[in-house]
């Protein structure tokens, strides 16, 4: 009888962890949304379309993008942040929600560390110094060299206060130990426009777009920001190697999901994104939109985070970086 009964649990036993297991491999049992904290049509919604389909095709469930824009992402940010921690609500965000929200915002609703569970690092967007071709400096040694002698005919344009082009400015003229006008715009365009037309001298752009406006031969791109040099244009060098070594400023993205996910999720998540970024196609999709590809796992947006807020928080303070 004693027998039996041991047979019994132990059959029993074994069932229950076989179905605790089938249960526990069914994630996902339904689609996963994907927030976009911008409006749709921009960059980072190109980005998530891209990346939701093929993350789609290696959960065995839809990844579907959905809009939640305003507040500089803080919106988007702060709903994902409050969701359940189930794996069915993620959030891809970029360095200005990760790093330069935190910054700016002491109030903030959010914490990049203890509101999410990272699920990986995407890629990075490099961003270039210009100038209008009426400037005369070539390079950021002479460019540098011309604002000593003279910073009253020197301003630069960015696409607004606390964007990601205007931190990197200021680190480079802190670099340079120089200080430079600032003109923020609402947006790219605007600043473009100018640079373009001669109204301003200098302007901070992402590369992609830099790119695309030197190939009318009214701006010159001067060096990129990133710390190596892009493979989206070789030929430019970085501002590291033009006299600054270690200097490093691009944004970046990320996806994460709200802080208490089950390891499991994250692990299997993880694991999606990081093949998803292994496919040549994809690879090649990024980079067509200025993108360049990189997974990197929780740990390496952890260290991202801490790094950019370690790096960026005295630059914001010594140069009153503020919001609007």
């Amino acid at each position: 009888m004693k027998h039996a009964l041991k047979t019994i649990a132990g059959a029993m036993a074994l069932i229950g962890a076989t179905l605790a297991g089938a249960a526990h491999a069914a994630y996902p049992e339904r689609p996963i949304k994907l927030i976009v904290p911008f409006p749709a049509g921009g960059t980072t919604d190109t980005v998530a379309r891209f990346i939701a389909q093929d993350m789609g095709e290696k959960l065995g469930q839809s990844v579907i993008v959905d809009y939640k824009a305003g507040a500089a992402t803080i919106i988007g940010a702060d709903s994902v942040a409050k969701s359940a921690p189930d794996g069915y609500t993620l959030l891809m965000g970029t360095a200005t929600t990760f790093t330069l929200n935190p910054i700016l915002y002491p109030t903030l609703p959010y914490d990049p560390i203890k509101s999410f569970a990272p699920i990986g690092v995407i890629g990075t967007t490099p961003l270039a110094v210009m100038a209008s071709q009426n400037e005369p400096s070539t390079d950021i040694k002479s460019l540098i060299e011309n604002v000593r002698k003279d910073p009253s005919k020197y301003s630069y344009g960015s696409h607004g206060n606390g964007t990601p082009v205007h931190f990197a400015a200021e680190m480079l003229w802190s670099a340079a130990k120089v200080k430079v006008t600032h003109i923020p715009y609402k947006g790219s365009s605007p600043a473009l426009n100018d640079l373009m037309g001669g109204q301003i001298p200098l302007s901070f752009e992402a590369l992609p777009a830099a790119i695309a406006a030197a190939k009318g031969g009214r701006v010159k791109i001067l060096a990129v920001t990133s710390d190596k040099r892009s493979p989206l244009m070789p030929e430019a060098p970085t501002v590291a190697e033009s006299g600054y070594p270690g200097f490093s400023m691009q944004t970046w993205f990320a996806i994460v999901a709200p802080h208490g996910l089950a390891k499991d999720a994250q692990d299997k998540l993880s694991k999606a994104l990081s093949d998803t970024l292994a496919d040549p196609a994809l690879k090649e999709k990024l980079s067509g939109v200025g993108i360049e590809p990189g997974y990197e796992p929780p740990s390496g947006y952890v260290s991202r985070v801490e790094g950019d807020i370690a790096k960026l928080t005295p630059i914001a303070r010594d140069n009153n970086i503020e919001r609007n």
